[in-house]
This record gives C-alpha cells, sequence and structure tokens, in this order.
C-alpha cells in the first residue's frame, strides 16, 4: 500500500489569534463577538475572520450541518464587524 500524504494544513501553527478552548462550539454572536476582541485577535477582526475560516476548512466533512451553519453566521456577522472597521478605520473594543 501507498502511504498517505501528511496535509500541509496539520503543520499550520499561528500566533495571530488565540481563541479559547471550546469557542467554535458555541454561539454564532458569541464566536464572532470573541474573534473580534483585541484580547483574542491583537492585529484586528480580520485575523479573527482568516482563523474561523480556517478552522471551518479544517472540520471539512466532520462538521455537522448545523454547525457549519452556526458557524457560517459567526462568518457573516464577523464579516460586519470587518467592514464596519474598515469604513470607519477605527477598532471598537469588543466585550
Amino acid at each position: 500500500m501507498a502511504e498517505r500524504k501528511k496535509r500541509w494544513v496539520a503543520r499550520v501553527k499561528t500566533d495571530s489569534t488565540h481563541p479559547p478552548i471550546g469557542l467554535f462550539t458555541k454561539n454564532a454572536a458569541t464566536i464572532a463577538r470573541t474573534l473580534a476582541s483585541k484580547r483574542v485577535s491583537p492585529k484586528g477582526p480580520g485575523s479573527g475572520m482568516r482563523m474561523l475560516t480556517y478552522f471551518i476548512n479544517r472540520g471539512g466533512r466532520g462538521l455537522t450541518a448545523a454547525r457549519r451553519a452556526e458557524l457560517e453566521k459567526a462568518k457573516s456577522l464577523l464579516a460586519k464587524r470587518v467592514e464596519q472597521e474598515r469604513r470607519t478605520g477605527t477598532r471598537k473594543a469588543a466585550a
């Protein structure tokens, strides 16, 4: 049998966001608010958006339809926050 190649994504290490354990199991509003906060994403909500997209892609087929829908909803909420920041040019502290 041919040896299975390891996927590059398994080796990805990030230091741009610091999400708390279990964050991605919570509701969409909590996920978006937390990923937009300075404590979790010091470089801005754009970093949080990239982390969320990475998590969704990494979850792949392992995510249930309901969980994927909740994560996509969080992504939509976070996208609005990113756009708002882009328009105003300021970063509002998220709770």
